[in-house]
């Protein structure tokens, strides 16, 4: 089945694109923050894909490609980085309306738990390019989250990323073999610990926790920084009218 791919990144951004409109949404009023996160998010992590590609660290099965392609790439994977990363950052809005700046007790427990796995499933994966540098990456993003960022909508991240863990299993799961005949994106896994929740390599769960926690910290700042620029637009209307 030639579209499966295109299928699972329009299914996974679809009913999310369209929920955006919602009135008690409205995420398409921040789609100035939004996209530009996304896109500069996808990025590096197109980059090390195309790598990891080429050196045979995991590949794409042509059986269920369109067959179009960019940067060494199936087109279906450039997009995966930005229907998946458009859900789940839907998801993370809804329970920032929600929930606002939640802060969780027991936040800097997650982190030091994450930044230790990490440690240790890198040691043990010491040669094989995907656990080394997944884990690696992830390690040194969330020290310089929580110790030079200091953000405060983290909490909400770990919060709102125990729902995404769900829906990941079922498009993950489908992408590396869980009903299709053959794996749409095979491993090689000299290059994995080999451990697998049904047929997710581990290191995806680390790897996809990576890519939402640079969306998120790309989206948080453009949000921020639009709420400033409008604070201080208000603002100056009041001394303007304060002035007359």
């Amino acid at each position: 089945m030639k579209l499966l791919y295109l299928l699972v990144d329009l299914g996974a951004i679809s009913v999310p694109l369209l929920a955006s409109f919602h009135p008690k949404i409205k995420l398409y009023k921040h789609w100035k923050a939004l996209w530009p996160a996304i896109l500069l998010s996808a990025a590096p992590f197109i980059i090390w894909d195309s790598y990891f590609t080429k050196i045979g660290v995991w590949g794409f099965t042509p059986q269920y490609l369109t067959g179009m392609g960019l940067f060494g790439l199936p087109i279906e994977e450039i997009l995966f980085f930005i229907c998946i990363p458009y859900a789940c950052m839907f998801t993370y809005f809804c329970f920032r309306l929600w929930k606002g700046q939640l802060h969780l007790k027991a936040e800097q427990t997650v982190t030091w738990i994450f930044i230790g796995l990490c440690l240790i499933l890198g040691l043990l994966g010491t040669g094989r390019y995907y656990t080394s540098s997944t884990m690696s990456w992830l390690a040194i993003f969330l020290i310089y989250l929580k110790w030079q960022v200091k953000p405060k909508w983290l909490g909400l991240f770990y919060y709102s990323h125990q729902f995404l863990l769900i829906p990941f299993i079922i498009v993950n799961g489908i992408l590396t073999g869980t009903g299709p005949e053959k794996p749409v994106v095979w491993y090689n896994n000299a290059e994995n610990l080999g451990i697998r929740m049904l047929t997710i390599p581990i290191e995806d769960i680390f790897y996809g926790m990576l890519l939402l926690l640079l969306n998120a910290f790309l989206f948080e700042y453009f949000l921020q920084k639009s709420e400033r620029k409008l604070q201080s637009l208000e603002h100056g209307t009041v001394r303007k009218g304060d002035q007359l």
